[in-house]
């Protein structure tokens, strides 16, 4: 069940914060602040020098001394006792303000949010309507009307700010409803308020908290500006806001006066705000610590059996290609000597379970790997030039031009904002800029050649008026927007039904026939690499295991691990028995063996498999296996069922 692990990401979250913020020096002193003044402010009967309202008129609007280390004011009375109690009086309008906007303004946006409909739509139109009032002259209007309770009016001022804090809950709570684990709760039959409070509200924290922050030092500012238009509290209670309205009126006599209790609230307020910053960064897990610069790329010194020379045709050549995450302590390969050929017009595949790093490989083409990851060992080329050493400004300008990608999720990859044809508009402009009716009929072009009907009324559509098939359709086209050389496709039918699959995979069979396109098709579905690739790639926790024309893999299998993924095809499949199925699971990143990383799941392994690194042995001309059983495998002494080590 899902939903559980993401519930379990709440307290781990709550639990990294103090650790997120004590490593970053300048949210550690903002915290330090605000907690000084915290206990400066409910400590002030032991800690303050003298009584806040005693008064000494021998020494008055004197600057810091010894008696008296922030001065005293106008009619004697210490500064530093005064702020003391005034941080009382003022902090705790501000826990009012906020508590009040916390209320509303998070249970609102997570109403509209997540349930949606006319809930959604009559909170929305009155935070609008709030949102239009101008706080200032209504917060006045209050206090006109309840005196000098400052109670009341920071609770009115904490109303007022609510709609902003509800707006920003409510978009976020919009993005996590559509999660899949939400979807996976509602089937579990959990109550709607645990599903919100539990697995909803943790997720949307991030944004609450920073404007929470923001919330919290304007309601600083409001506060003292109650007290300093003589609002608030009445003297002689003492009070940030009336402390530097008693420091206005003497400002040219003593303008030190100014500085104690301005100071204060400047500094408070600008702790607020990069606390906050610094929390948002720990519950959205950003407080990773800085990962170190990836090392200089090092080229093989000589070929090993992985490393065979890209042939001259090679569009895209990776050779003996390592991808690394580096960690705290350790360095963490997700793709490990890695060596794969596309030739200019072909179609090539690349096969193996979820895991295996697929879709990495893809990443690792297009420079978009994750944060941490690098390139730290062997040779990325396409065409005539170098991937690895290429910079940012190189990769973005082949990225669409030269390189292109299908998603796995069209629909995913669409904006919803947009029509179609904004969106493509913006990708044919790029690529090719002319006049708006230009780039227009160039897009109308491309959703036609993609075989959808009526392509200009597609091009007016949004993404939720669109099929997945049609997305699918849309996406290709975005894809073709350049006249790429190469098109990455990442598990392009993985969403769709069996016809509009064939639909898509004659699509893509023709582009390559009308274009000379070349072809990286990423999947698990060993029937749509036969039905368009020529040669393919079996991958297993970041290795190729196996590599050679899509015939011979299907009739002469040299691997365990290819004879079970092909066992497991239900076309092959016998009818009325159970499929063979292959025990265990690909093995995480950083767990994998020392030796053949199939090796736990394989009947054939000995302890041979598990001594070193199996190289990728050449058997035919064009056909390699990374197995050192690969002749028992060819004579059939592991069937499907044997190799895999039981039935499923």
């Amino acid at each position: 069940m899902t939903v559980i692990p993401q519930a379990a990401t709440a307290p781990v979250q709550r639990a990294r914060i103090p650790r997120a913020v004590a490593r970053r020096p300048l949210g550690l002193v903002c915290l330090g602040f605000l907690v000084l003044v915290v206990v400066a402010a409910v400590a002030a009967p032991l800690l303050a020098p003298y009584d806040p309202t005693a008064t000494d008129l021998f020494h008055t609007r004197s600057g810091p001394s010894a008696l008296h280390p922030f001065g005293t004011d106008s009619l004697g009375r210490d500064v530093l006792s005064r702020l003391m109690y005034g941080g009382r009086v003022t902090l705790t309008g501000v826990g009012e303000a906020v508590l009040t906007a916390l209320v509303v303004g998070v249970s609102a946006g997570l109403a509209a949010g997540f349930a949606g409909g006319w809930t959604d739509r009559i909170v929305s139109w009155l935070v609008d309507l709030l949102l239009a009032i101008p706080v200032v002259v209504t917060l006045l209007v209050v206090v006109a009307v309840v005196g000098s309770n400052e109670t009341l009016a920071m609770i009115a001022f904490g109303f007022l700010g609510s709609p902003a804090l509800a707006r920003v809950v409510r978009g976020a709570t919009l993005v996590v409803r559509q999660e899949l684990y939400i979807s996976a709760a509602y089937v579990a039959g959990l109550p709607t308020a645990y599903i919100v409070t539990r697995h909803v509200l943790p997720r949307v924290a991030g944004p609450i908290i920073v404007q929470t922050a923001l919330f919290a030092g304007s309601a600083v500012l409001a506060e003292t500006g109650l007290g300093y238009l003589g609002l608030g509290v009445q003297q002689p209670t003492p009070s940030w806001g009336n402390g530097v309205a008693d420091a206005s009126h003497a400002i040219d006599q003593q303008p030190w006066l100014l500085v104690p209790s301005g100071l204060v609230i400047a500094l408070t307020v600008l702790a607020f705000g990069l606390l906050g910053d610094t929390v948002r960064d720990a519950t959205v897990q950003r407080d990773a610590p800085p990962q170190p610069r990836p090392k200089a790329r090092t080229r093989p010194a000589e070929s090993t059996p992985d490393s065979a020379e890209p042939e001259p045709a090679a569009l895209l050549s990776m050779r003996n290609v390592t991808v690394a995450l580096n960690e705290p302590g350790r360095e963490v390969a997700l793709l490990e000597d890695l060596s794969l050929q596309v030739g200019r017009g072909e179609t090539v595949g690349l096969v193996g379970e979820s895991g295996c790093g697929k879709s990495m490989t893809g990443r690792a083409v297009l420079g978009l790997l994750p944060a941490g990851a690098a390139v730290t060992r062997g040779r990325i080329r396409f065409g005539d030039e170098d991937l690895t050493t290429m910079s940012q400004t190189g990769l973005r300008r082949l990225r669409g031009a030269e390189i292109a990608l299908i998603s796995q999720e069209p629909l995913a990859s669409l904006d919803p904002v947009f029509t179609v044809g904004h969106q493509l508009d913006e990708l044919v402009r790029r690529h090719r800029p002319g006049s708006r009716k230009a780039v227009r009929a160039r897009s109308v072009e491309l959703l036609e050649k993609v075989n959808l009907p009526e392509p200009e009324q597609v091009a007016r559509r949004y993404v939720h008026e669109l099929s997945g098939g049609m997305a699918q359709r849309v996406s290709i086209a975005m894809a073709l927007s350049g006249n790429p050389k190469l098109l990455i496709a990442d598990e392009p039918t993985t969403a769709l039904d069996v016809t509009v699959q064939a639909e898509i995979l004659d699509l893509l069979r023709g582009l390559q026939r009308d274009t000379g396109l070349a072809i990286l098709l990423i999947s698990h579905d060993w029937g749509v690499v036969a039905d368009l690739c020529s040669r393919a790639y079996v991958m297993y926790a970041g290795q190729i295991v196996e590599t050679g024309e899509v015939t011979e893999l299907f009739d002469r299998p040299r691997h365990p691990y290819t004879t079970g993924l092909l066992g497991s095809m239900p076309r092959r499949g016998t009818p009325r028995t159970h499929l063979p199925g292959i025990p265990g699971s690909v093995p995480d990143p950083g767990d994998w063996p020392a030796g053949c990383h199939f090796a736990d799941r394989c009947a054939l392994a000995t302890e041979e498999c598990t001594l070193a690194p199996i190289p990728l042995l050449q058997v035919e001309p064009e056909h390699r296996t990374r197995c050192l059983h690969h002749e028992d495998v060819a004579r059939g002494q592991a069937t499907p069922v044997d190799a895999v080590g039981r039935t499923a």
